[in-house]
């Protein structure tokens, strides 16, 4: 690599971060940051020079085809068989050779990015979505984000509000990470032993359990409700579970369980916690989404 190259390589990192957190998807993330270098090196050295800070050059081409992909998104997953969660992700240490990515490529783990914040930032449109990463994640003035939305810079801070406002009417109060690794902990040891009533006891009343196989391997298609159905859910799974071993790991920066056969992750399990109760479980199970996992 050379002297030249290395300043705009050092964006990638950056790119990256930014990219999944708009797509929920490593991999769509990976292929809109790769477009947006074609993008670059395809420039003649004159047209390079002429853009005065490369990185932000880079940072509107990333958001606009993000933006591309989160509009067909909509369509695409009209076909999706059963539920679409967003793409779970270990700690940066703990990904897998798979990837093939150097380690300033992978995404820093925070509260942007765990797995209850996605599924809320899943339910925006696209223009929502992408005013409040740059604006709030990212903190890009809105006459910058007006530029990549290609709105106003007053509508932009109106998609970035409501945004807000979704994020606030969603999450629950944050719970410590020791804390939820406890709940993460009992709830796995409860099923282990089949100790219904513990596991009734962890979950609260209006919980709610989702799965996403993709249509390629078997889940639930919709969303369990109730602590009691999640439950009986679970027992009629557990002849299927027996040979696998379930491990706590780390699932976008919050306790969560995955299960393996054989040494390969097949499902990443990821948690939502409020108080002493579970409120919310994704189960991803779609292989497509799993590459990343040792």
């Amino acid at each position: 690599m050379t002297l030249q190259t290395e300043p705009i390589m050092r964006e990638r990192r950056q790119l990256i971060n930014l990219a999944y957190r708009l797509l929920g998807s490593l991999a769509d993330a990976e292929d809109a940051v790769q477009e947006s270098y074609a993008r670059w090196y395809a420039m003649s050295g004159q047209e390079q020079d002429a853009i005065v800070v490369p990185g932000a050059w880079l940072t509107k081409v990333v958001s606009r085809l993000c933006l591309n992909v989160l509009s067909s998104a909509r369509v695409r997953r009209e076909t999706y068989v059963g539920e679409w969660i967003p793409e779970p992700l270990p700690e940066p240490s703990e990904l897998g050779t798979g990837l093939a990515v150097d380690p300033a490529d992978r995404v820093t783990l925070d509260e942007s990015v765990n797995m209850a914040f996605l599924v809320v930032l899943d339910a925006m449109t696209p223009a929502e979505r992408v005013a409040f990463i740059l604006h709030d994640v990212f903190r890009y003035p809105f006459a910058e984000v007006a530029e990549i939305v290609g709105r106003s810079p007053a509508a932009c801070r109106q998609l970035a509000s409501s945004a807000r406002r979704r994020i606030s009417a969603e999450r629950a109060p944050a719970t410590p990470a020791t804390h939820q690794a406890r709940i993460v902990r009992d709830f796995k040891l409860a099923w282990e032993a089949k100790n219904i009533d513990a596991l009734v006891s962890l979950l609260d009343p209006g919980a709610t359990a989702t799965g996403d196989g993709g249509g390629v391997v078997s889940t639930v298609l919709r969303p369990l409700e109730g602590a009691e159905q999640i439950v009986r859910s679970l027992v009629l799974l557990e002849s299927r579970f027996r040979e696998l071993t379930v491990v706590e790991r780390t699932v976008n920066g919050r306790p969560g369980l995955i299960a393996q056969q054989d040494g390969v992750t097949v499902s990443v399990v990821a948690f939502e916690v409020a108080g002493d109760r579970i409120t919310h479980i994704w189960a991803v199970r779609n292989p497509d989404k799993l590459r990343s996992w040792l």
